[in-house]
């Protein structure tokens, strides 16, 4: 029997005769439906005392995990909300208020004063449009695993970590046997220690290379003897990189760089020649200004590695049978945008596709924000507005790791003031045309930088940032900063709902706000600054126009 035949079949376990016809459950049928489409579940263990931007990119690589193995991605029900913009008991009537060391198991807050180390628990769904999602991705949350298999929500764990006793006490729903969800352990370690993971090993690679299979999908390649050239390349590499950065390729080859040469031409003459020798082109991203802690998908990069090297995804757990495969840890830091990289040109962009367009902002995020950006425009006199990001509420925490740029307040904003200036000069450039866009699919330039005059030497700008000391952001507004207190209206909080007051969510309409700037500035070792630039590609901004600074 068919997986297909099995969901069809397990209806009538959510089913009642009532007035001589059949009643389903709409929500829990949808469900089902979800999953019949694919052969299992793909979980993670969540890193769920991180911060919205780099849960986002934990999500977008599980959703990219999902889609290669062709099972159902589970994420978590929540995400903890880190500040109330009020009274703590106010935001704590709307949402449930934890505490966050003991919430996520960890000490990282413990010295702070109590009151500031709460957070709240707030629905996933929130954050992103989750249904708009669903239409090209096959995604669930844990509680709605939980659900179709007769489990209590209660025992979704408050850190995130997948729990391999409680989660598999239920009914498979794929069976009538009554045989609880079986599980598969990918060990943190074994993910992609000492071999470079990517997405799925093409055939025509596979061929070249003498990819030998030796149980299921899982082989090994084909021993070859390194020649000159995959020797040079060895050597250029640093001891613990498993790949070379382009430009560092492009060298060893004596720079033979094709000037018609895209990153499309497959049959480039460097490409043939890596492969001749025992190497590939891999595809993957920059980041912004070159900083991977953006974690952007808004800048293309190839880089090359030994062939040996190479381990797929697809090939290495595809072929788990289990209902339930789970990728045990963290994998998220030091890795590029979705955790791996791809073999081909074509399944990197789809990727970026998934996250420039398919993980939306929410309605009333895109509503709000486009209001905002109107009333920023009225502000600059009808003029093209600029912003930046200022990131200081957590400076001294984090001012040993050189995530914000300047120790002193008033040296930050003059930073900030003096690039806006070079913004300004570069938007009258911009005016004149013609307009570029992120090397991103499906981009089509934002004609507005045409349509509205370049900023006055004296127009206010926009600051979005997490500094909450009374007289700093008096000095803000001193300098010419509108704040997004001073945009926002009691009618615009009722209209958007409660999670308003919620630093998170408020983040995330600043930088749906930002993505409309005619010019953007923010520090490169920011997955807030990050968001804004995959926002802002999707827009179809010009890349001259934001400055992510390392």
């Amino acid at each position: 029997m068919t997986r297909k035949e099995m969901y069809h079949e397990s209806l009538s376990n959510i089913t009642s005769e009532q007035g001589g016809s059949l009643e389903v459950d709409p929500e829990l049928d949808a469900l089902r439906h979800i999953v019949s489409q694919t052969k299992g579940f793909y979980a993670r263990d969540y890193s769920l005392w991180l911060g919205w931007n780099n849960m986002r990119y934990i999500i977008e690589a599980a959703v990219l995990h999902g889609r290669i193995l062709n099972r159902t991605t589970i994420i978590p029900s929540y995400v903890y909300a880190r500040a109330c913009e009020f009274d703590n008991s106010v935001c704590a009537a709307y949402a449930t208020m934890v505490n966050r060391g003991d919430a996520t198991s960890t000490d990282e807050w413990r010295q702070l004063p109590l009151e500031k180390q709460m957070a709240w628990r707030i629905p996933v769904f929130l954050m992103f449009n989750l249904t708009h999602l669903r239409e090209t991705h096959a995604v669930i949350t844990v509680s709605e695993y939980l659900r179709l298999h007769n489990i209590s929500a209660d025992v979704e764990t408050t850190n995130g970590r997948w729990d391999t006793d409680l989660y598999h006490r239920g009914v498979n729903i794929f069976s009538d046997s009554g045989v609880e969800p079986s599980l598969y352990v990918i060990k943190n370690e074994l993910y992609d220690a000492d071999i470079v993971r990517v997405d799925q090993l093409p055939q025509t690679m596979r061929e070249r290379g003498g990819w030998n299979v030796t149980h299921g999908q899982v082989g090994s390649w084909t021993i070859t003897e390194e020649t000159v050239l995959s020797k040079a390349l060895h050597d250029a590499m640093s001891s613990r990189a498993s790949v070379l950065d382009w430009d560092t390729v492009l060298i060893v080859m004596g720079d033979r760089r094709d000037q018609n040469e895209t990153e499309s031409s497959s049959t480039s003459s460097i490409a043939n020649t890596l492969e001749e020798n025992g190497w590939e082109v891999l595809y993957t991203y920059g980041g912004a200004c070159g900083s991977d802690a953006a974690k952007d998908v808004a800048v293309p990069i190839r880089q090359a590695a030994p062939r040996n090297l190479l381990r797929g995804l697809y090939e290495d757990f595809g072929f788990i049978e289990q209902d339930v495969l789970l990728l045990e840890g963290e994998v998220h830091l030091g890795r590029k945008p979705g955790a791996l990289k791809f073999s081909t040109l074509e399944s990197r962009e789809r990727y970026t596709q998934t996250v420039l367009y398919d993980f939306r902002l929410t309605d009333n995020v895109v509503e709000l924000a486009d209001l905002l950006s109107n009333r920023m425009v009225e502000k600059a006199g009808g003029r093209m507005w600029m912003g930046a990001h200022m990131r200081r509420g957590d400076c001294h925490s984090v001012a040993t790791l050189n995530w914000t740029m300047e120790p002193s307040f008033e040296a930050h904003l003059a930073r900030i003031k003096r690039h806006l200036r070079d913004g300004r000069d570069i938007l009258h450039f911009v005016h004149r045309g013609p307009l570029h866009t992120y090397k991103v699919p499906l981009g089509q330039a934002d004609r507005t930088p045409l349509l509205l005059d370049p900023p006055a030497d004296h127009d206010q700008f926009y600051i979005a940032t997490d500094e909450r000391d009374p007289t700093n952001l008096t000095y803000l507004r001193n300098q010419g900063a509108v704040l997004i207190s001073d945009l926002l209206t009691t009618d615009d909080r009722r209209t958007f709902g409660w999670s308003l007051m919620l630093t998170d969510v408020l983040s995330v309409v600043e930088q749906a706000t930002l993505a409309h700037a005619a010019y953007f500035y923010a520090h490169a070792h920011s997955s807030v600054a990050g968001g804004v630039v995959n926002l802002r590609a999707s827009r179809g901004a010009d890349p001259r126009t934001a400055l992510l600074e390392t």
